[in-house]
C-alpha cells in the first residue's frame, strides 16, 4: 500500500512533539459496538486531525476488505467508522504505519 501521501499537504510529521512533556497528545480510542444479532460496527477516535482521514480510510478499506465512513460529531470530532469487528486489524495497522504510538492506543470492547 502507498502510504506516502497520508499527511495533509505541507509535510506534517505526526510525531514531532512526541518527546515534549508539556503537551501530551491525545489517546486514540478503537470500539466495537453491537448492531443487531452478529453485526457490529468499529469505530475509531483520536485520530490526529492534521492527517488526510479520506485517505487514511480508503487505505484501511481496501487492505482489509471492509466498508468505512467518517462520521463528524461535535463532542467527539471526526470518528472513522468500520463494518464488523476490525479492533486487531485498525490498532495493527495504526502501529506498522506510524501513525499512533502502541502507548496511545486504546482499545474498548467485549
Amino acid at each position: 500500500m502507498n502510504l506516502e501521501n497520508l499527511a495533509k499537504p505541507g509535510g506534517f510529521d505526526p510525531f514531532e512533539n512526541a518527546g515534549d512533556d508539556d503537551e501530551q497528545s491525545a489517546d486514540i480510542h478503537i470500539r466495537v459496538q453491537q448492531r443487531n444479532g452478529r453485526k457490529c460496527i468499529t469505530t475509531v477516535q483520536g485520530i490526529d486531525a492534521a492527517l488526510d482521514l479520506k485517505k487514511v480510510l480508503k487505505v484501511i478499506k481496501k487492505e482489509y476488505c471492509c466498508n468505512g465512513n467518517i462520521i463528524d460529531d461535535e463532542t467527539m470530532g471526526q470518528v472513522l467508522q468500520f463494518q464488523g469487528d476490525q479492533r486487531v486489524n485498525i490498532g495493527k495497522f495504526l502501529i506498522e504505519n506510524q501513525l499512533a504510538l502502541k502507548e496511545k492506543i486504546k482499545t474498548h470492547g467485549f
